[in-house]
């Protein structure tokens, strides 16, 4: 009789806990926040559709989004630890690693070149063109100015000497000499280019940088958006960044394959305020998910190229392998 009491509780214990061995027994993971930053502009398009999905509660990570206006917001809250990740221009990826002392590493290259020369004489078709003219441009001392000048070298056009370039503080400043008549060639990125164009009557693209620079150098890209973690949450949660990159992908892959809805995320997220301009600029803005060695061998050959323009463009040291999330 005592055996049978006995059996009897210890199966009600059993069938309280789920069954002997079942999955009940073992406790759930946490999965972790992962608090992200991004600059507006291009290097947050592709997470957008990612951003609408956590809204919608589909993500299947747990999310917080940040959009920033400008590249030296991000570093204080890397240092901080108020962001896990972040999405940043491609060379300052490489500037965190070397001032954070490899605290950031590089997970994927998520945007190639959004700089496109735009032109009103109607009579630039090639980069043989622009010898003898004066190109306006923004972005002096950054990749702007280092891509032109690389582009325009390896066609055999020096700077200062065949083609002469006149840099402005802002887009806005460069879009109203365009529209007065004060000037007829400019260097300017997505989605300022079809901002202005909408302006401007007779305004194109005479040539998109990123397709020049690959004729000149098809072994790595012209690159300008990159994604970074935090060295510590990247290994203290391998499973949930994995999950990170799985859906950042995909949101790229819809952002890319999807132009209208995708340009209507660009003007519900406040990145683009009209939605024509929105359908123009997405196509142009060169979207894509490069990780593991195609990402280290495109940042690897464009870093070289930025180093040996100037060293402080990539924080005054190319950065090591160690550089490079490569699970």
């Amino acid at each position: 009789m005592i055996k049978v009491i006995c059996l009897m509780a210890v199966m009600a214990v059993i069938f309280m806990l789920g069954g002997c061995g079942s999955r009940a027994d073992a406790p759930e993971l946490e999965q972790p926040l992962i608090r992200v930053a991004a600059l507006r502009g291009p290097t947050a398009m592709g997470m957008l559709h990612l951003m609408d999905n956590h809204e919608q509660g589909l993500a299947r990570n747990d999310y917080t989004f940040e959009l920033l206006g400008a590249p030296f917001e991000v570093a204080p809250l890397l240092v901080r630890g108020d962001v896990d990740v972040a999405a940043v221009p491609g060379n300052l990826a490489a500037v965190l690693y070397n001032q954070m002392d490899g605290a950031v590493q590089a997970l994927a290259v998520v945007t190639l070149g959004v700089l496109h020369i735009v032109d009103t004489t109607g009579e630039i078709h090639s980069v043989a063109d622009l010898a003898g003219r004066t190109i306006f441009a923004t972005g002096q001392g950054a990749t702007p100015d280092f891509a032109l000048s690389y582009v325009l070298k390896q066609n055999g056009l020096t700077p200062g000497v065949d083609v002469h370039i006149e840099f402005y503080a802002e887009h806005a400043e460069l879009a109203a000499l365009l529209e007065i008549g004060e000037a007829d060639i400019a260097l300017l990125p997505e989605p300022f280019v079809s901002t202005v164009m909408a302006r401007i009557p007779g305004l194109r693209v005479a040539l998109d940088l990123t397709e020049e620079w690959d004729r000149v150098q098809p072994d790595y890209g012209l690159i300008m958006s990159v994604v970074v973690g935090r060295r510590d949450f990247l290994e203290a949660h391998p499973e949930a960044v994995a999950l990170f990159m799985e859906e950042y992908a995909q949101s790229i892959a819809f952002m890319t394959e999807n132009v209208a809805e995708g340009a209507q995320l660009t003007v519900d997220f406040g990145l683009i305020p009209n939605i024509n301009i929105a359908k123009s600029a997405l196509p142009r803005t060169h979207m894509v998910f490069l990780n593991g060695d195609e990402m280290k061998r495109n940042l690897m050959g464009f870093y070289r190229v930025l180093y040996e323009a100037s060293p402080a463009s990539v924080g005054g040291a190319m950065p090591d392998g160690d550089f490079f999330f490569i699970p």
